[in-house]
């Protein structure tokens, strides 16, 4: 049975390194249909206890989870703001936490950060990873892509070690979904 695997890149950057690395290694998949999740089309507000209580769910909100629903396993990369997620997929997760607490839903989950510099967002994967378990992330593997623009090009992962440690999470990543 082919699965459906959702690949998230937690950035509203229109050029998002880290949708680019999601997808990247998403495409690294074999027999699955991928679902590439575009944080921009899903237009909510701020989340707000306040505007939950007196609107409800946004329809945005709702669409997501949706998708989420239909998942079989998750492929996310993570993009660093200030050392945590961003704005955007921290307003995403919020609401899609009070529909249901395991967001994730116990689901195989590769779970990816970049950024141009050298720690390629490893305070914002320490993060995730000690947070989203308790959300129901079942993280198989996980890993910090250092130094984006010198390493990934014209689509490629160029670094041959960099390259050969996605493909071997992703392999890993095939074993349980």
């Amino acid at each position: 049975m082919i699965k459906n695997i959702i690949t998230i890149g937690g950035s509203s950057s229109k050029n998002s390194i880290n949708k680019m690395l999601a997808e990247y290694a998403g495409e690294l998949l074999k027999n699955v249909t991928l679902t590439k999740v575009d944080l921009n089309e899903f237009e909510m507000p701020l989340f707000s206890v306040d505007l939950e209580k007196e609107k409800g769910f946004p329809k945005g909100v709702l669409e997501l989870n949706e998708v989420i629903e239909k998942a079989d396993g998750f492929v996310i990369s993570l993009a660093e703001h200030n050392g945590a997620y961003s704005t955007a997929f921290k307003n995403v997760f919020d609401w899609l936490s009070r529909i249901n607490g395991k967001v994730w839903r116990d689901k195989p989950m590769l779970l990816l950060s970049t950024s141009p510099g050298i720690r390629g967002g490893q305070s914002v994967l320490n993060i995730a990873l000690d947070r989203f378990p308790f959300n129901g992330g079942n993280i198989v593997g996980s890993m910090p892509f250092p130094s984006f623009n010198e390493n990934f090009k014209e689509g490629e992962i160029v670094n041959s070690l960099l390259k050969d440690n996605l493909q071997m999470l992703v392999d890993q990543f095939e074993k349980v979904i």
